[in-house]
């Protein structure tokens, strides 16, 4: 009898067991439920299979219990997490509410241009496109309440197979009532009338879609084939500089512009590092573009050059007094400049670019026996890449371009739109296709386009970096891409004829006008804001127009991921990425209708704020060069006199002060998500699966944007 009672015994610890491990009630982990021991065998000291057996499961029946209970203590306590979380989120939108600054009120400070002149924004073409989504989420509402009464009627239709046949079988006498009579006039209206042309232009947009995703996967598979051949732009081995030696490697005169405009958080570092360049000082000037017309800015820049002048670096600044044409004109006017004609080359950096050492030895070289060449373009790199969720969503982006867009174009097509900064343009280029113009926002991709059409060829070098900072408020953004989409469709406009009339080939000539300008820069935005955030909803109150679930979810998600493959870290954020793009994509469309027709808010030029943040090689390089500082010189810069300390003292304490910071609430956002979300609950009477979360996400994202709980605080 021994061993068969053993052999029961193994078999009754066989399984899963589990224990339950709690050092108090909110940290506990089920590891293992214990198996019954041996004296769960003995029952009064003799073996009993039937009392062993009802003793273990008693056992751990009591455990399960327990395992149950705090696992119902977990969930409780995500419940008053997410009470908690929503809590603040009520919050924050009252504070919001109670600020009252929307984006329709005040003309922000920052405009460099004043209200009067030609060129600021004109509130009309806002005004306009605000009401139109106001008469649709108002008409959504009206809607979704008919909808509502019609269901609880009685009237269970479903998309897109709607019961059609009781309308017509049914005789007009037998009506239950005049609200059954109406709903059975809209819903013939909707299928005669309204869904017709709804669904015309729905599979337009599909149609437009499908193109842009088919473009943006053969640019995917040019990256992939850049990557599987390790091509890359190589300068000749005799152009390679050689600082040391003096006398081998390709040593031509640089001109440096950094162009500027009341920029004090950044000019510092930025003049710090192109006084930094490793190149002969005899063949290298530095301009400093100054339009500020902060006399406090001014000042400051002023006494920076001052002090770098003073090390022996040949940099020189320069002040505008006719601050016409923005960033373009001041390019204009310091090409104006005598000296110029010494030079053969410039390189042209943003306020709040930091290039490395390197970047000329790494750019110029490339020029070397190389005529056709007008252009080297070196990527972007960004010091707050991780700051917080707007900028991380930024980094998908031009990871995508810089590694995708522009290296595919650069090596296959030898052309694509120049950046604005971290480039070296040969000036015979600049001179040849004619100099900086200011008839757009835009005058980077201008001068590109006139140069490609000129001859000239383009050089993107994907390892060459330049750190600078991205926009880290959603207003500072906003405005960035309002220009960077409605320049690009002033331009089309100016530069059509000159495409058509150029005698470059019938592909260049195709690839500028539908793949540049089209694809890229208008259908993108149009079909993104159309079919996702007017057709989508509209398709929920008029059924029979029907958006396919592989439109709404499978290819948009397929196209995020694509975009971000370049920046793999990124991925966790790809459901964001995607709901934050089709909620950009109300800025995008109003500034390529604003751009394309030439309303006010086309020629809109607003300076990015900037934080000033620099990168951890600059902050390395700062304790370097204090430690090497003599002693007695740090110990001769502390201030000996009383007045002196009482003023570093007081400037301590300002800068401690607390900044006033405010928020602002975006009407267009706020009101499209409203619409978004009046369509999800339309579309549960329909039970649309797909379609209701999609439309639920959006319009939560929508809400988020237009709240401003996106990114920084703007002072």
């Amino acid at each position: 009898m021994a061993p068969s009672f053993q052999w029961w015994a193994e078999e009754n610890r066989k399984g899963i067991p589990v224990v339950v491990k709690m050092e108090n009630p909110n940290n506990w982990s089920m590891v293992e439920l214990e198996s019954p021991s041996e004296e769960d065998f003995l029952v009064g000291g003799h073996t009993s299979p039937v009392g062993i057996r009802d003793k273990a499961r008693n056992k751990n029946a009591r455990q399960l219990t327990w395992v149950l209970l705090l696992k119902a203590h977990r969930a409780a306590g995500c419940l008053t997490s997410l009470g908690s979380a929503l809590i603040a989120l009520g919050a924050a939108v009252r504070r919001r509410v109670a600020a009252g600054r929307t984006d329709t009120e005040d003309t922000d400070q920052d405009v460099s241009s004043s209200s009067s002149s030609p060129d600021a924004e004109n509130p009309t073409g806002k005004s306009r496109f605000y009401s139109c989504i106001k008469v649709f989420l108002w008409v959504s509402v009206l809607l979704l309440a008919f909808e509502v009464a019609a269901y609880f009627k009685g009237w269970h239709f479903g998309a897109p197979n709607l019961q059609l046949q009781y309308i017509f079988t049914v005789s007009p006498f037998e009506f239950k009532g005049f609200f059954d009579w109406v709903y059975t006039r809209w819903v013939l209206l909707r299928v005669e009338y309204i869904a017709p042309p709804l669904q015309f232009l729905a599979n337009v947009c599909i149609v437009l879609f499908l193109i842009q995703s088919l473009d943006r996967l053969i640019l995917c598979l040019g990256c992939f084939w850049i990557r599987f051949k390790k091509i890359k732009p190589v300068p000749k081995s005799d152009a390679v500089s050689d600082l040391e030696s003096g006398e081998n490697g390709f040593f031509p005169m640089v001109l440096v512009q950094i162009p500027m405009c009341n920029e004090k958080e950044v000019y510092q570092q930025s003049i710090a590092a192109v006084c930094s360049l490793d190149w002969p000082k005899s063949k290298l000037l530095i301009q400093i573009l100054d339009d500020s017309d902060d006399p406090v800015a001014q000042s400051l820049i002023k006494e920076e050059v001052q002090k770098w002048q003073d090390e022996g670096a040949r940099i020189v600044y320069r002040h505008r007094e006719i601050r016409e044409g923005y960033k373009a004109g001041n390019l204009k006017s310091a090409m104006n400049c005598s000296y110029v004609k010494d030079y053969e080359f410039v390189a042209i950096f943003d306020a709040d670019f930091q290039p490395t050492p390197d970047f000329l030895i790494r750019t110029i070289p490339h020029f070397k026996d190389n005529e056709e060449l007008g252009l080297v373009q070196a990527r972007w790199s960004f010091v707050n890449k991780d700051e917080n969720l707007l900028t991380r969503l930024q980094l998908i982006n031009l990871a995508f371009h810089f590694e995708v867009e522009q290296q595919v174009n650069g090596v296959f097509l030898n052309f694509f739109g120049f950046n604005g900064t971290a480039g070296v343009w040969r000036i015979k280029a600049l001179e040849e296709s004619g100099g900086w113009l200011e008839r757009t926002t835009v005058e980077d991709m201008d001068i590109a386009v006139r140069a490609h059409l000129h001859g000239w060829k383009f050089i993107f070098l994907n390892d060459v970096e330049c750190q600078c900072e991205l926009p880290e408020s959603y207003e500072a953004y906003r405005k960035q891409q309002h220009r960077w989409h409605s320049g690009p469709m002033q331009l089309f406009r100016l530069c059509l004829p000159a495409v058509i009339k150029s005698k470059i080939s019938i592909w260049k000539k195709f690839n500028m006008i539908f793949l540049f300008f089209l694809l890229r820069k208008l259908i993108l935005p149009f079909y993104s804001f159309t079919l996702f955030c007017i057709i989508l909803p509209m398709t929920m109150f008029v059924p029979e127009a029907e958006l396919p679930a592989w439109v709404v979810c499978y290819i948009p998600a397929t196209m995020s991921f694509l975009n971000i493959l370049p920046a793999p870290k990124s991925f966790p954020f790809i459901v964001p990425y995607l709901l934050f793009e089709n909620t950009m994509s109300v800025t995008k469309f109003n500034a390529m209708i604003s751009g394309l027709f030439q309303l006010g808010s086309a020629y809109e030029w607003v300076v990015t704020k900037k934080s000033g943040r620099s990168s951890e090689g600059d902050l390395m390089a700062l304790v370097e060069k204090d430690l090497k500082e003599p002693r007695h010189q740090r110990v001769a810069s502390v201030p000996e006199t009383r007045d002196e300390i009482e003023k570093q003292e007081l400037k301590a304490a300002m800068n401690k002060k607390k900044k006033k910071k405010h928020n602002r609430i975006y009407m267009k956002e706020l009101s499209l998500a409203f619409l978004l979300l009046t369509a999800s609950a339309r579309s549960l009477l329909s039970a649309q699966g797909v379609h209701f979360y999609f439309l639920l996400f959006q319009g939560i994202s929508f809400l988020l944007v237009g709240l401003d709980l996106i990114g920084e605080q703007v002072e």
